[in-house]
């Protein structure tokens, strides 16, 4: 089957295997469990919940502690039995500092009871009604709570449900052993979206590098009508426009969601989180993710309670060895550097990284020398090096008319400038602040 891609793209670590070999071949494994959780009110795009507990109140796994604050929202739940220890703003990955319930483990694992359901029994509106209810948001970095997501306007044709496991980002390998391990439970998550969305056909678009993960899904896949597409390994390959154009053809015009393009992309860890939320009643307290890089002892695909420490992560890992200079929230592209190690981690949260000396160039920036590599890499076909000027002039209106809006912060302009220019962001403060002064 030919591969797919889109126009433009970068090819970060490509002599290196793209980081993954440090982790792609280990299984899933849970780890000792944590001896407290912190759980953000606010892990997902849009309004933070509403705390419903408060400190002393013993609280169960599963046990709702965060009710929406609108539809834009995502329900929290606790993640392990125990006593809520503090309600209060604690910093959180990015910077911020929501509200958070944190509650210490009493390791004694009490559950509320989940209540199973047969998903072909369900009515489209009862099983979306359910997806809100487990608190779903994507689970691929944006985390966008996908109960709006599956709710396009009406009158919206989807043609297609995309499941994204191009996982083009170096280094993560948390949907690969997913695909590997728990495809039969992604292929039924995905059936159940179809069917929310009424869709006319299902893509599953793996990166090429994941041979073992496409030939286990085409098997499980037959007979479903899901359709198994390879995909160029390129990046940024899994960014939602870049992977409806490489599997459809078709392109997001400019300010609109996939929906006007017909097309509604869900992460297929997403899609396992549907199975477990529709058919078991589970709502979403755990979740995959690699700890990994040359800069850990021993890298890992764990599947953990959400709201576990990083330090914790680490620790299960063998700790941080010497010579690490850095550590990253997801990705080495489009991640966020972490200075705390008692930050926890949230619904979105891919992979933790570790980076070592070395790892990342000294130089600080130069001159732009006019050589067109940013353009060429750009999947949006922008001009950064136009914004980058624009964020120096604080141009914000020359910052919107030069297309700030539609950068997707992919990373791979700063990545390939040969001045080591911090290109992405300057793009991210000058999209900023045209979205205020469009606003105004």
């Amino acid at each position: 089957m030919p591969l797919k891609t889109f126009s433009g793209g970068i090819h970060p670590l490509e002599k290196t295997h793209h980081g993954k070999g440090l982790s792609e071949h280990l299984a899933i494994t849970k780890p000792e469990a944590p001896r407290r959780v912190k759980l953000p009110m606010a892990q997902h795009i849009g309004a933070p919940c509403r705390p419903l507990v408060v400190a002393g109140d013993r609280v169960l796994r599963g046990q709702l502690i965060g009710e929406t604050g609108g539809f834009v929202s995502a329900p929290v739940h606790a993640s392990v039995s125990g006593a809520v220890l503090s309600v209060q703003p604690e910093r959180a990955i990015g910077g911020q500092t929501p509200l958070t319930v944190t509650i210490e483990n009493d390791f004694k694992d009490e559950t509320v009871e989940f209540i199973p359901a047969d998903p072909a029994a369900l009515s489209r509106e009862e099983l979306l009604k359910r997806v809100a209810a487990a608190g779903l948001a994507g689970m691929g970095g944006a985390a966008f709570p996908l109960h709006v997501k599956l709710s396009p306007p009406e009158g919206t044709k989807i043609d297609y449900l995309l499941l994204n496991g191009a996982e083009c980002e170096p280094y993560l390998t948390a949907d690969h052993r997913m695909m590997l391990e728990r495809g039969e439970m992604i292929l039924k998550g995905a059936a159940i979206l179809k069917r929310i969305l009424d869709a006319d056909a299902a893509i599953i678009g793996i990166e090429a590098n994941k041979q073992d993960a496409i030939a286990n899904l085409e098997r499980l896949a037959q007979g479903s009508g899901i359709k198994i597409q390879p995909l160029r390994v390129k990046y940024p390959q899994g960014s939602e426009k870049q992977i409806i154009q490489s599997l459809t053809g078709r392109q997001v015009p400019s300010g609109k969601l996939p929906a006007a393009a017909g097309c509604v992309v869900v992460n297929v860890s997403t899609a396992h989180a549907v199975y477990e939320a529709v058919a078991l009643g589970k709502p979403l307290i755990d979740r995959v993710l690699t700890v990994t890089g040359e800069g850990i002892e021993t890298p890992a695909n764990l599947e953990v309670p959400i709201g576990t420490e990083i330090s914790h992560l680490i620790a299960c890992c063998g700790g941080l060895k010497d010579g690490s200079a850095r550590l990253v929230s997801g990705g080495p592209m489009m991640g966020i550097a972490v200075f705390e190690e008692d930050l926890p981690i949230v619904k979105g949260s891919s992979g933790i990284l570790a980076l070592l000396h070395g790892s990342q160039d000294a130089h600080g920036e130069g001159p732009c020398i006019h050589c067109g590599r940013c353009s060429r890499g750009c999947p949006i076909h922008l001009q950064p090096y136009e914004l980058y000027s624009d964020m120096l002039k604080k141009d914000w209106a020359a910052a919107e008319k030069h297309g700030a809006l539609d950068c997707v912060e992919c990373g791979a302009c700063s990545y390939i400038c040969p001045a080591r220019r911090e290109v992405t962001s300057a793009i991210r403060v000058a999209k900023r602040q045209a979205q205020a002064l469009k606003r105004k």
